[in-house]
């Protein structure tokens, strides 16, 4: 009896079990308006999974397996999954239906309330792509009110034996090298060349565009630039470990004007889409660094391990640990909009102009300009975690709800009130200044907390944390912050929450 297998847009795993056995199945991969409608997305990460998505189609009739595949504009689409896999079973007499489980809580509620519903046999099995189970995470910090992400690294860590050596202890007897990771590039900056892609989309930019997709963002649809086959995305790997890894660590905080990736692998798209496989990944990374221990310290390949198998697995354990409840967590009560410059880049602070302007046009920012540039200022200003959520999940092209919101609500605004986080990743213009060259030439200066030339991160820092004092000032990390708060001087505490309260009130638009 046929199958129909439906494999999503975020479920292309080429070593899936699906592809080794002989069962008689029709693989089918949708572009529907219900994906790319539910929020609005960066036009690079839209094409992006449409691309790979298509690729992964060929990959598969190339090697005999039988596929439907439905255009966004193809007439027979309902522009619904079930919709259409309700179709399709007409169309293939077919009474059974398998599918992936899917990794974002709307999708996998959908599916499961579809399959309770349908006449047809529908049944779902692992993606086989993640090293932990959906409940290892809750199971393993069971009774705990927050999630210490270094207890669970190590656990993966020793798990999967990756960094270990023969008596169970951690290489280079540390687990963590993170100290050592949060150089800054100085007056001279040791910047790498950025590895490009060059495949022309033009024919699925005319489509979106055509069906009237509302999107954001820039692209060049004649010259894309992002690796969305296997083969791309395998060399893409080999091109970080071999040219970017051996200063990845050191420079992964570091943020500068004239190279928009830096050091950072840029793998995150083939990662979450499952083109590429975590471990597979962590054991390239390990080989290079094997071959070259001389110009690839211990530092970096733990700091890139710490985030592959340590912080992505631990943030999609908290996501399942904790949706629904964890989209609607407001611990700050923040209600304010985002102002509408974050979705142009047109501001007159550099560090955010820079961030924003460069996520707009490549559909991408690492992590510290995501946490530290445009999260930290919409912490500060008391921006509606809803809205924040909103922008981050549809302007990054890897942004999944699974990994986004949790980095998002999370480690970003402080919204679930410590359960990723153990305090509030908030700075003052000095980190902003400390870290990249965006303070060179911008119209506000770093130094000043009040005036109108003072950058409005610094009077923002410190309204913030006289606002949410009854929240904060029991956290054991912070509380030197307040006690250099409660030294300044009345009068110069006095005039910064002031100007703080101007620009929440009357100036974050203008700013």
């Amino acid at each position: 009896m046929t199958k129909l297998r439906l494999i999503l847009g975020d479920q292309l795993n080429h070593k899936h079990s699906w592809f080794s056995d002989d069962v008689d199945a029709v693989y089918v991969l949708m572009e529907v308006r219900s994906e790319t409608d539910y929020t609005r997305h960066h036009i690079q990460k839209v094409v992006s999974f449409f691309a790979a998505m298509r690729s992964f189609a060929e990959y598969l009739i190339k090697n005999n397996f039988r596929v439907h595949y439905i255009k966004l504009s193809d007439s027979e689409n309902t522009q619904s999954i079930t919709g259409n896999l309700e179709k399709l079973a007409t169309t293939y007499n077919c009474q059974v239906v398998e599918y992936q489980q899917p990794d974002e809580f709307r999708l996998d509620e959908m599916m499961r309330t579809w399959a309770e519903e349908s006449a047809l046999e529908v049944s779902a099995c692992s993606t086989e792509h993640f090293l932990t189970q959906r409940d290892d995470l809750k199971t393993f910090f069971e009774g705990k009110k927050t999630y210490l992400m270094e207890s669970f690294y190590r656990k993966m860590r020793t798990e999967y034996n990756i960094l270990m050596t023969p008596n169970g202890k951690p290489t280079g007897e540390k687990w963590n090298f993170d100290h050592d990771n949060r150089k800054n590039f100085g007056a001279k900056a040791q910047l790498p060349p950025i590895k490009f892609f060059s495949r022309n989309v033009d024919d699925i930019f005319q489509m979106i565009r055509n069906e009237g997709v509302e999107t954001i963002g820039e692209i060049d649809p004649k010259n894309f630039i992002w690796p969305v086959t296997r083969e791309e995305s395998l060399e893409m790997l080999a091109w970080f470990a071999e040219n970017a890894l051996p200063l990845f660590g050191t420079y992964q905080d570091a943020m500068h004007t004239d190279n928009w990736s830096l050091y950072h692998s840029r793998l995150s798209f083939a990662l979450n889409s499952k083109i590429l496989s975590p471990l597979e990944v962590v054991n390239r990374c390990i080989n290079e660094w094997e071959k070259q221990p001389e110009t690839i310290s211990l530092s970096q390949i733990e700091g890139f391990v710490r985030q592959i198998i340590g912080w992505r697995e631990y943030m999609r354990g908290v996501y399942w640990a904790h949706m629904p409840e964890y989209a609607n967590l407001n611990y700050f009560n923040n209600h304010r909009s985002l102002p509408s410059w974050f979705w142009t880049g047109k501001t007159k602070m550099n560090c955010l102009k820079n961030a924003i302007g460069q996520s707009l046009q490549h559909a991408y920012a690492h992590h510290i300009q995501r946490l530290m540039v445009t999260g930290n200022f919409a912490l500060l200003a008391g921006i509606d975690p809803n809205e924040v959520d909103e922008w981050y999940l549809g302007i990054y092209i890897d942004a999944i709800e699974w990994v986004e919101i949790t980095n998002t609500r999370g480690m970003s605004q402080f919204a679930d009130g410590g359960i990723v986080g153990t305090k509030p990743y908030v700075s003052s213009a000095n980190y902003i200044k400390k870290m990249s060259n965006y303070c060179q030439g911008c119209q506000y200066d770093a130094s000043l907390r009040h005036g109108e030339k003072a950058c409005p991160f610094n009077s923002l820092y410190w309204n913030f944390y006289d606002q949410n004092r009854d929240k904060l000032s029991r956290n054991p990390r912070i509380g030197m912050m307040y006690r250099t708060w409660d030294k300044m001087a009345p009068e110069e505490k006095t005039k910064t929450l002031e100007h703080a309260q101007h620009l929440l009130e009357n100036k974050l638009e203008d700013l």
